[in-house]
């Protein structure tokens, strides 16, 4: 995001304190300085800022910008100085001071960093399912600054099935969770997940991200019976079939052996009678 010029600000070293410590001494401090209403400002995470702190002294003896973050300055004139603020990483107060006829006149401005949310990742658990069984729906968004400016809504097609913000903003990584009952229309509908980051109050419109879409697999459970039925019954009928070849099989070679036992009795016969009559009388 190339930088963008902006009224004044300054980050006052509160140290440990933050924006509220500095925040209250704008506010509330004393002292012959004159100070302008704060404004604020929204930018996007490890960007730059450029901020033109001017003057309505014709001649300011001192001017200048105080903060913590790393500044240079880009161009400058009597009655104003335009910097550029580098790789700015959290909320700062950005101060422009200058004094003119021994009056000191500060102007502050409150940069609230922004991430959007690039990766929205959605999962379905089990992807596969029968009627009337459970499945879970889980979106997750890895990085979203500030949390509790986002909001994560599961859609099934078009249709919102659950929506989920973050009001504390401590829930890292983001997650939205919904538990349902799969139903035979689930499988002609795409399920996704939609991040909106809502920046209006930081005077920024809705960034929004969408995740891949996600098909859930419904079947009914009578198909599996239908498909168990007939496979029984080709297992029997293949059982029938080889048991009657082997049965065949079997009774063919007991009657072959049967006919060769009565051939071979009625040879002995035969055998027998002719050496009873070639025998002398």
């Amino acid at each position: 995001m190339p930088p963008r010029t902006r009224t004044p600000v300054e980050m006052s070293p509160f140290g440990s304190w933050g924006l509220p410590a500095a925040l209250l001494a704008l506010l509330c401090c004393p002292g012959s300085s004159e100070k302008a209403p704060s404004k604020q400002e929204a930018v996007k995470l490890g960007d730059s800022y450029k901020i033109n702190c001017t003057s309505d002294c014709p001649n300011p003896l001192i001017k200048g910008l105080e903060t913590l973050l790393d500044k240079k300055v880009l161009q400058e004139q009597a009655q104003w100085t335009e910097y550029l603020v580098s790789n700015i990483s959290q909320d700062s107060v950005l101060y422009c001071y200058s004094t003119c006829s021994g009056k000191q006149t500060k102007k502050a401005v409150i940069v609230n960093v922004f991430h959007p949310p690039e990766q929205v990742l959605l999962r379905l658990q089990p992807a596969r399912v029968t009627v009337g069984s459970s499945f879970t729906i889980t979106c997750s968004v890895t990085a979203a600054i500030p949390l509790e400016r986002l909001t994560l809504t599961l859609l099934h097609g078009e249709k919102p099935l659950h929506v989920q913000t973050f009001e504390n903003g401590t829930d890292t990584p983001a997650t939205a969770t919904h538990n349902a009952i799969a139903h035979k229309k689930d499988g002609h509908h795409n399920f996704s997940c939609r991040a909106d980051l809502d920046l209006h109050a930081l005077g920024r419109g809705v960034i929004s991200n969408v995740s891949e879409v996600q098909v859930l697999q419904v079947y009914e459970p009578m198909q599996d019976n239908q498909m168990v039925i007939i496979i029984t019954v080709v297992s029997v009928l293949l059982f029938l079939f080889v048991t009657s070849v082997l049965l065949c099989f079997i009774f063919g070679q007991q009657w072959h052996q049967r006919r060769i036992g009565t051939y071979r009795v009625q040879e002995a016969w035969r055998t027998l009678r002719r050496t009873y009559r070639t025998q002398p009388t």
